[in-house]
């Protein structure tokens, strides 16, 4: 008697585990699915600014240096969807060039935007390698 009460307990353990599994793995996809596009134009971004600071190092002396690097990066923001109002800055001293792009995403983590995470880019791109050594 006691051991057929103790199946009838445990009738429904695997399908509530399966369920909660089935679940869990959602939230996880739905996560990586809105956040990993969003890293992905970040990373793709930063490489891009370190190419055209590098690129705009190495410009013939008549072309405006921050003007070329500028258009470089910005042609980059229409690519990777970067927000309207992402600081950028471009700057020169002497021979050095930097340029520091800075701006935030809300990312939907969890569905139904119970949670919102927000994704905070701000890198300065400086070049290096052989176009600094004297």
């Amino acid at each position: 008697m006691l051991e057929s009460k103790t199946q009838e307990f445990e009738r429904g353990s695997a399908g509530t585990k399966m369920m909660v599994t089935l679940v869990v793995l959602a939230l996880i996809g739905h996560a990586g699915f809105n956040y990993i596009p969003v890293a992905y134009e970040g990373e793709s971004v930063k490489s891009d600014m370190n190419t055209a600071v590098l690129q705009g190092l190495a410009m013939p002396g008549r072309v405006s240096v921050i003007d070329n690097v500028k258009g470089r990066i910005q042609k980059t923001f229409a690519v990777n969807n970067i927000p309207a109002d992402a600081v950028l800055e471009v700057k020169q001293a002497g021979n050095n060039l930097t340029a520091r792009v800075a701006y935030q995403k809300t990312v939907n983590i969890l569905p139904f935007g119970i949670y919102k995470y927000n994704y905070d880019f701000d890198h300065t791109a400086t070049p290096t390698g052989f176009l600094l050594k004297q």
